[in-house]
């Protein structure tokens, strides 16, 4: 059975199982990173230099790191649904699933660190404060998308979904008060209902 290496509270580790849930695939998934610890251990690092979570390691010794190449690589190899069959579709679902990984991802991530991972004495309140508006201006680009298209690579649910989807969750949970986007709400709503999602992401509590 493949393993996937990382802690489920992992936002990059719940993109990788939710994909797995999505494919209908049985993998064991290993506890480690953060609380855990090991990420830092030569076993480890031997399967993953970068010490992060995820790590995929098949059956045959076939290891690879990195989430959003992990989700594409399992939805490819098992000719999954997700994993759109047209180039350009593809190339779109690409296209917010890097954007996710260099936009959304590191503005949203010093407010879950501050507001959840944090005591209130360490917050650096401007800090949160530039990552909110800094998270409200990378989901207004999502909204703008939205406004056209009923998922971000098109009118199917796919991969390109996946990475913004698990910030989005954050995003909606964190930011109580936030303008109105109605186009993110209902693409959310509609990923909300997917048991794969609910099973690994939003059954899991924010930690």
């Amino acid at each position: 059975m493949a393993k996937i290496w990382g802690r489920n509270t992992s936002a990059n580790v719940q993109k990788a199982m939710w994909t797995i849930g999505e494919i209908g695939l049985r993998v064991e998934r290993i506890d480690i990173g953060g609380p855990f610890g090991g990420t830092r251990e030569p076993a480890y690092l031997a399967l993953n230099p970068n010490g992060l979570v995820p790590t995929l390691q098949e059956d045959d010794g076939f290891v690879m790191w990195e989430s959003n190449a992990i989700v594409r690589y399992l939805a490819e190899k098992h000719a999954a649904a997700i994993h759109p069959d047209d180039l350009r579709t593809r190339a779109i679902a690409g296209q917010w699933m890097d954007w996710e990984q260099t936009v959304l991802s590191p503005a949203i991530g010093p407010v879950f660190w501050g507001l959840v991972r944090q005591s209130a004495a360490e917050r650096d309140e401007k800090t949160i404060a530039a990552a909110k508006e800094k998270t409200l201006a990378a989901v207004a680009m999502m909204e703008d998308r939205l406004a056209e298209t009923r998922f971000l690579a098109g009118d199917a649910f796919s991969i390109g979904d996946i990475p913004a989807a698990v910030h989005v969750r954050r995003f909606l949970e964190l930011f109580e008060q936030r303008p109105s986007c109605p186009n993110v709400e209902r693409w959310f709503g509609e990923i909300a209902q997917r048991e794969p999602f609910q099973t690994h992401v939003t059954a899991i509590a924010m930690q």
